[in-house]
């Protein structure tokens, strides 16, 4: 007789396993005007429908005001400008009267109240897009590569791209039932009791799963970033196959060294026939030995570091019926996006458009959301392009709409011309405060101020016009790729960083923990001497990251 204890599963595996449906009891509170939020475990099962519940943490010493944010699924970033105009009116309608460009190639609605909430979700599935699985613990946004700006085979990566997001949804009918007919499953019928789907299972994840795909030399998506990761290869204009890449992931936990940030590894080469085959098999190896009983340890990239690649690759060749070849040769140089007016291979214009930290909004003088509106309006067949590094592009532009776009952004204070210091131009940053319940510090609203008090910095130790990427996030779970960073603060409390120094710039390496916590106010203390010293001791050309990398890290130790 066995003397093992029984495994315990973790509070969300109990409830999936319940309600295989996750429909919960969203609709009921949906439609009860005396309820202003959902019950913690319907909570769990909204995230899986694309929002999660949050309160303003700005108002908390006066009570909770709960208010939900809602994510868009965009396959790719890719939107037509109809859709766009229809994101724009919800998020003046319900949200915020912003649009948040997220680093997944998404849309978050901030703001909204429980009983905007359907009205939002109705929205963007009638415009043909959809937030089921934005969140929750199954494949979420699959990313792909926005610049049109280097070969025709971009949209070969894209339409698969779309073609893999289509076919790793869930296909639970609780989505459409609660937000389109606004109706409550009854979940005693044996259809829905008994719901398994056919790719998920009964309790779907461990937890989220992420999925990128790249074109070198462009790095523009992070791709070693993620559970799985499609790197392109590209002969005479066409997909020849992919690199397969399977295992990485930001997140971890302060304190908690089992958590860590890991980059993906390369595993083998495939033909583009297999990739829903190879999409499946991964997802369902994270399925089959993602740790169900804890979820700090869930994510894939601890499955891959625990057992092997070896393993990995006998797992995803048996599951998707191939034989992976050895990985193509492939370089990567950059992850960051272009800006202002290039021409496309196919001889259309598309418009770089920075956005500082992801926000599109309207202030005094500078009206971007308004301006974005007005193009969307104007020019129908424009498409718009959300970027990993939390930009706009305006893409399909012909020659003749190219002056009637500048002019509607000129009239709002966009630039399309220098249009921020390098500095800006390369940082992301979290939303962080006031909405994330998980932050730890300030990292949306502080990074603009900060990079400004770095410029400075730059200029007096002599690097004036030195591009570094600087990222922040408002705690170590890593939603802005931090790890990555030639210079991340991580929060810890209220105006405390954790920082981590030498990432580089084609995203190849993660960055290290050089002080484990500094003030925000003592900045320019903490940072000159290190900047007085790489300006000295650089070689030619070198950037922040490899020196500290090679140099300044190493003496930490």
């Amino acid at each position: 007789m066995s003397t093992d204890a029984p495994v315990k599963l973790t509070h969300n595996e109990d409830i999936k396993a319940a309600i295989p449906t996750l429909a919960g009891t969203l609709a009921a509170t949906l439609t009860n005007p005396a309820a202003d939020h959902f019950s913690d475990d319907d909570n769990q099962f909204l995230k899986f429908h694309g929002s999660y519940q949050q309160d303003d943490r700005d108002l908390r010493k006066t009570g909770k005001k709960y208010i939900m944010m809602v994510r868009g699924r965009i396959p790719g970033g890719v939107m037509t400008a109809q859709q766009w105009r229809v994101f724009d009116l919800l998020a003046t309608s319900y949200a915020n009267n912003t649009l948040r460009i997220t680093t997944r190639q998404s849309i978050q609605f901030h703001g909204i109240l429980k009983s905007g909430l359907r009205a939002v979700v109705q929205g963007i599935n009638n415009s043909l897009l959809s937030t089921l699985a934005a969140c929750g613990d199954v494949n979420r946004n699959v990313l792909a590569p926005p610049m049109p700006a280097f070969t025709k085979a971009r949209e070969e990566v894209y339409a698969d791209a779309y073609r893999v997001a289509m076919a790793l949804a869930p296909q639970t009918k609780a989505y459409h039932a609660i937000w389109i007919d606004g109706v409550q499953l009854d979940l005693e019928k044996p259809e829905n009791k008994n719901f398994v789907d056919p790719l998920y299972g009964k309790t779907y994840l461990p937890r989220k799963f992420k999925i990128a795909f790249a074109i070198p030399p462009l790095n523009d998506t992070d791709i070693f970033t993620n559970c799985l990761g499609f790197i392109a290869v590209v002969e005479n204009d066409k997909v020849v196959g992919y690199n397969l890449t399977v295992g990485g992931g930001m997140g971890r936990s302060h304190g908690n060294e089992v958590t860590y940030p890991r980059l993906a590894d390369v595993i083998g080469f495939f033909t583009p026939e297999k990739i829903i085959d190879v999409a499946k098999a991964v997802l369902t190896i994270h399925r089959d030995f993602g740790d169900r009983t804890d979820r700090k340890h869930a994510r894939l990239k601890y499955v891959v570091a625990e057992r092997g690649v070896d393993f990995i690759r006998n797992e995803v060749n048996q599951r998707a019926g191939i034989t992976l070849a050895p990985a193509k040769p492939y370089k990567f140089t950059s992850i960051n996006d272009l800006y202002g007016w290039h021409k496309a291979v196919d001889g259309t214009w598309f418009l770089g458009l920075f956005v500082e930290t992801g926000r599109v909004k309207d202030v005094p003088g500078f009206t971007m959301k308004a301006a974005l509106r007005q193009v969307a309006d104007k020019f129908a067949n424009i498409e718009f392009r959300l970027s990993a590094n939390q930009n706009v592009f305006l893409a399909k532009v012909s020659d003749a709409d190219k002056a009637g776009i500048d002019a509607i952004l000129a009239a709002n204070g966009v630039k399309t011309e220098n249009q921020t210091t390098v500095l800006h131009a390369a940082a992301m940053a979290c939303p962080a405060l006031p909405t994330c319940g998980l932050a730890l510090a300030e990292s949306e609203r502080m990074l603009p101020g900060l990079l400004d008090r770095f410029e400075k910095l730059l200029d007096e130790t002599g690097l004036g016009g030195e591009e570094i990427i600087i990222r922040s996030t408002g705690c170590p779970n890593g939603c802005a790729r931090p790890y990555m960073a030639e210079i991340a603060f991580v929060g810890k409390a209220p105006g405390r960083y954790q920082i981590w120094l030498g990432g580089d710039q084609a995203g190849l390496r993660l960055n290290r923990i050089w002080k484990d916590v500094i003030k925000e106010a003592d900045l320019e203390t903490e940072f000159r001497p290190v900047l007085t010293r790489f300006a000295t001791e650089r070689n030619a050309g070198e950037r922040f990251g490899d020196w500290c990398d090679r140099v300044f890290l190493k003496e930490q130790n």
